[in-house]
Formats: structure tokens, sequence, C-alpha cells
């Protein structure tokens, strides 16, 4: 695919998407829908060997009647010969019909009425038969001509609406642009077999994509374009504009104007049914025009939504963060005013305990950035998985050590699978999990309820369990604590960011992995995660 611009001053930018021979080589077995405009080629395809093939069927009639001539009456044989005529209508045009009518009253004339071989007619009732004839056979002729030519119609209009349905049902089903174009392009390949350009506003340029299709836009087609999504007009082959070109350009008009341009080769279709591929034509042109406005607000409102989402969470982790900044640093500075201001009269545990608080402190608020900065990185798709073989017992110690005196107020096991193999994993991310995993179950937990880690393999992957006996989460809730922002409602629970599992998850994902939350039968709460044993690339 190539893209190639023309550098059009007073034109409006416009992407052109054009559908590829190889498209139409796809579409070699012809589907009921192709048979849509050869419905009235018949008579064209037949032309003057319609004529011929009727001249042909009167001849045999002739050279029958001439053998059988002394055992049937002369006005039998003219009942033959309409039927031949009544035969060719059937079968063929107009014209075949008329020569056909026409010639059987002469032949009948000359060979079979009194005196033969010439065409005098002695008798004024062989006159009336030949009249008779004659009128009858045109008349029927043109009788049955039109008639199949409205059954034809009838067949046509029918074909076009059973291709316009199925049109109108396929875009239905898309929203997105180019799952439009892509299903537009394929039912013009199938209903007219023949390429189709789109050319839709863009603010970059007019660019012309293009694999081997035909036609491609060269300057004065793309000023044949811009005119018609200037103007609101057809222009190029048929039209008082542009006219010397081969294509035909319509603009795609939908209720709140043109939305782009279709240009298709017209120069090569049938003048007797062009117009009725023209009506159809201008009715996939509206259908896709509907289709394309459709996709554009959809687009827009998912950017709207997308806005609002972003603007409500911007809003609730400005409150989140607020709140758990200001706790922590009102401790920090609080305890460090203390000891200064009042350290000589302070004993020195009682300075140790103030210091002690400042550092707990200081160490929740450093969590609290952490976190802050890994979903950053977790919405920004900066997360990148650096896997080495870890063995579990230095993960769970690591993870254990950076939470340092929150652990003492709770025991704490641990209970490793003996012979455990290292695991492919990132350490530091897996850490960062097992940390959240943890701080959450301490916060939860009333002081000396006891808090369980296990790991081991199921089913060719590392299981790593929390467990805690604290005041458990909701049923209703468990699939939503893993969401951003989401804090439980239960009263008196300690405030968090609602930051810590969504990275927990958004991390172990990262490792092609899965997290979930369960209640305890018991009371508290279970966490747990699973690793593949092989890294994933």
């Amino acid at each position: 695919m190539t893209q190639e611009e023309f550098p059009y001053a007073a034109t409006p930018h416009l992407l052109t998407h054009v559908s590829t021979d190889q498209d139409l080589a796809t579409q070699s077995k012809l589907s009921w829908k192709d048979r849509v405009f050869r419905l009235g080629d018949v008579q064209a395809e037949n032309g003057w060997r319609g004529v011929l093939a009727g001249l042909a069927t009167v001849g045999l009639i002739t050279i029958v009647g001439l053998w059988i001539e002394p055992v049937i009456r002369a006005p039998n044989l003219a009942i033959i010969y309409m039927l031949a005529v009544v035969f060719s209508a059937l079968r063929w045009g107009r014209w075949a019909v008329a020569i056909a009518a026409i010639t059987s009253a002469l032949l009948f004339d000359y060979f079979f009425v009194l005196p033969q071989r010439t065409f005098v007619i002695s008798d004024v009732w062989y006159l009336i038969t030949f009249i008779g004839l004659l009128m009858l056979g045109l008349i029927t002729s043109t009788l049955l001509v039109v008639a199949r030519e409205e059954a034809q119609a009838s067949r046509r209009s029918e074909a076009h609406l059973r291709v316009l349905f199925a049109l109108t049902q396929s875009l239905a089903a898309e929203s997105k642009l180019d799952q439009v174009i892509e299903v537009f392009e394929r039912h013009v390949l199938e209903a007219f077999r023949r390429p189709i350009v789109l050319l839709l506003p863009d603010a970059g340029g007019l660019f012309v994509r293009f694999g081997n299709a035909k036609p491609a836009l060269d300057e004065r087609e793309g000023a044949a374009a811009a005119y018609v999504f200037e103007n609101d007009q057809e222009a190029g082959h048929g039209t008082d504009k542009f006219s010397d070109l081969t294509i035909r350009y319509l603009p795609l008009k939908a209720w709140r104007g043109v939305v782009g341009v279709a240009g298709i080769q017209v120069e090569s279709w049938k003048k007797r049914h062009s117009s009725g591929q023209m009506q159809l034509l201008r009715s996939f042109i509206s259908q896709v025009a509907l289709a394309i406005t459709r996709a554009d607000l959809v687009k827009k409102a998912q950017q709207a939504e997308l806005l609002q989402e972003a603007d409500k969470l911007q809003k609730a982790l400005l409150n989140s963060v607020s709140h758990n900044l200001r706790t922590p640093l009102a401790s920090v500075i609080g305890a460090l005013n203390s000891v200064l201001e009042d350290g000589a009269l302070l004993d020195a545990p009682t300075q140790q305990s103030l210091l002690k608080t400042a550092q707990e402190e200081a160490t929740r608020l450093n969590r609290l950035f952490q976190n802050l900065l890994d979903m950053t990185r977790l919405e920004g798709a900066a997360i990148q998985v650096k896997a080495e073989l870890c063995d579990v017992h230095d993960v769970v110690g690591a993870a254990l050590h950076q939470l340092g005196e929150a652990t003492r107020s709770h025991p704490v096991s641990v209970a490793i699978a003996p012979n455990l193999p290292l695991v492919p994993m990132d350490h530091g991310l897996i850490v960062q999990v097992l940390v959240n995993v943890l701080d959450n179950a301490l916060k939860y937990s009333s002081e000396g309820a006891p808090v369980e880690i296990e790991a081991r393999l199921d089913a060719g992957q590392l299981e790593i369990r929390v467990l805690d006996r604290g005041r458990g989460i909701a049923e209703h809730e468990l699939e939503r604590v893993f969401e951003k922002f989401f804090r439980g409602a239960l009263p008196g629970a300690p405030r968090g960011t609602g930051l810590g599992l969504s990275i927990c998850r958004g991390f172990v994902e990262a490792h092609h992995g899965r997290i979930f939350a369960a209640r305890r039968e018991q009371g508290g709460t279970e966490v747990a995660f699973f690793l593949p044993m092989e890294a994933n690339p």
C-alpha cells in the first residue's frame, strides 16, 4: 500500500479508500447479486443474433410447411407461423419479433397463398388472413415483449431491493469507519463488479491509498472529486462537469451535509440499464453516507465518554491523594515538631516513639507515591516485564522487609511448598504485588489477627495466596475490588486510594497471569494470584 499526496490549495483535504483488483478477483464466482444487471442484457447480447434466430425459426417453419402442404390447409399453416412469432417474442427482443412477424406474413403469402410463388393475393379471404396474421403477430409479440420487459423490471427491482437490504443490514452491524468502508466496498464489488473509490475528509491533505486498483486519482480526477465535495453535485462521466472522465463522482450526503465523495467507473455500463444502475448506486451511497455519519458520531461519543471518565478519575485521584497525603504528612510534621520544640522535656522512650511514628508515616507516604507512579506506568502502557528466574522465598522475604513495622502487630506465617523451582518473573513487580496485598490484609485485620502466605505449584502455575481474618469483602464487591479507586463500603474501615489491588491486577496480567479475591468461610479474605511457569515474550 502506497500513499501519494496531491497539493490542492483550494480544495478540502480528503482521504481516499480504493478497493483493489485483488478484491475483484475474489468475486470470480458470481452470486445472485451479480445477476442484478444481467437481467436485461439478454436482448443487447443477442442483437442481430436474435433477429437471425427469429428468421431461422420462420424459415424452418416454411420448410416444414412446404413438406406438409399436401396434407394441411393454408389457414392452418398461418397458425403455425403465428406460433413461431410468439416463440420469438418469448425468446428474443422486440426487433427480432417485428421482423419475424413481417417475414412470416410475406413467406406465407409467397409460398402458400394462391397464386403461389407471387405476392399477388387473388382471394379476399387470403388477404384478410394475411393482414390478420401480420397484425396479430405484431400485436401479440408487442404485448409479450412488454410483459417480458415488465417481468424483467420487476425481477430487477426485487434484486435491487435484496441487494440494498443486504447492504443496509451489513452496515447496521458496524460502528467503526474502517469496517463500514470494508463492507461497502465488498457489496459494491458484488453488485456492480467494479471497484469503488471513497474520498473522506481528512486534515492532513489529499492522500490516495491504493494497491492495483484502477482508477487511481490523477490531478484532474482529484479536482473533480473536490468539486463534488464543495458543491454537492455529481461530476465526471455522463455529467456536464468533467465529462471527459470515465468515472462518475457522487456526493456522500447525509443529514448533516456532504461527508465524502464516491467514484465509480460507469463508461462501460449498458446504456439500456444505466439509469437502473445509477439509481441503485445512489441508494448504496445514501446508505453508506448515513453509516459513515453514524460511525463518526459513535467515535465522538466514545471520545466524550473517555474524556468524562478521565475527568472523573482525575477528580477521584485528587480527592483521594489529597486526603492520604495530608494525614501522614500531618503525623510526620507533628512528631518532628514535638521532638524539635519539646525535645528537652521528653524522655528518650517518648522521643523514640515520636521518631518511629514519623518513620512509619513517611514509609506510608513512600508507598503511596510508589502506587501513584505504578498506576501512571500502567495507564501509559509503560510496564515492561523483565522476567528472570527468581526464588519465591526471596520474593516473600523482600515484601515482608518492605512492610517492616506494619507486620509486628500481626503474626505472619509463611508456607512455601518444598522443592519449589525457580519461577520466571519480574522480581520488583511481584514484590510490589505482595506488598500491596499484604498491606491490605494488615490494614483491614484487627490487631493480633494472623495473616498467612502460601505458595505452591498448581497445574503448571505458581500459586501464591494471602489469607487474613479481617472484616472480609462483601460478596457483591468481590469483582470490583480490582477496579481503580474502588474502596469497600465497610463502616469504620481505613481510608485508602483504591489503587493497590488495581495495580496488583495490572502487574499480574502483565505476566500473563490472573488474580482474584474470595471470602473465607470462617471470616476474612483470600487473595490469590497465579503466574505461568514458562516466561512469556
